[in-house]
């Protein structure tokens, strides 16, 4: 994670608290896009234009506290995107507190952006238990000096036994739009 002061006009990585202190890393490019990103789901929550103009819709009756999907934004889907078998709906990635992924390997695509964080989710012991498959989650969410928002996810199985498994995996983005209609 990179950062600098505002005053430098230079991007901005900042981990911050949001909504009832839940950790959330603010992301600032220097034309005046931003983003926000809570570790709980591993979760984009904000996606502002260079004018402000948030373009991703939040519900208001979102509650920010775990165990509670946060409703909007682009939840992580996975290992699942639908209701089947005894995973909860939409898999479990979107009700799993992230880390900062302090040591990533490398970037497999080129990007001009300097303004991103990676994320990395690996199974608790209860997630073994109800989805029995180690793995590697790691999510990168980036700015690029446009304002364009970009989200890789990269999925590893650390399995011990090499014994592969199916998994299902949707960014299930809210946009806000001014008119449903």
């Amino acid at each position: 994670m990179t950062s600098s002061t505002s005053s430098e006009k230079q991007p901005l990585v900042e981990l911050t608290k949001g909504v009832n202190g839940l950790e959330k890393v603010l992301l600032r490019e220097v034309r005046g896009s931003s983003a926000e990103v809570y570790l709980y789901g591993g979760q984009v929550t904000s996606w502002k234009n260079d004018h402000g103009e948030e373009l991703l819709f939040v519900s208001s009756k979102a509650t920010f506290k775990p165990p509670k999907a946060i409703r909007g934004g682009i939840p992580i889907c996975f290992p699942q995107f639908a209701n089947r078998g005894s995973l909860e709906p939409h898999g479990f990635a979107r009700n799993r507190f992230w880390s900062i992924d302090k040591d990533p390997p490398p970037f497999p695509a080129a990007t001009s952006s300097r303004t991103f964080v990676d994320l990395i989710l690996k199974p608790s012991e209860e997630d073994l238990k109800i989805w029995p498959h180690s793995f590697e989650f790691r999510l990168r969410v980036a700015l690029s000096p446009g304002g364009d928002l970009m989200l890789t996810s990269r999925i590893r199985n650390t399995n011990t036994d090499g014994k592969p498994f199916s998994f299902t995996f949707a960014y299930h983005t809210y946009f806000s739009v001014s008119d449903i209609r």
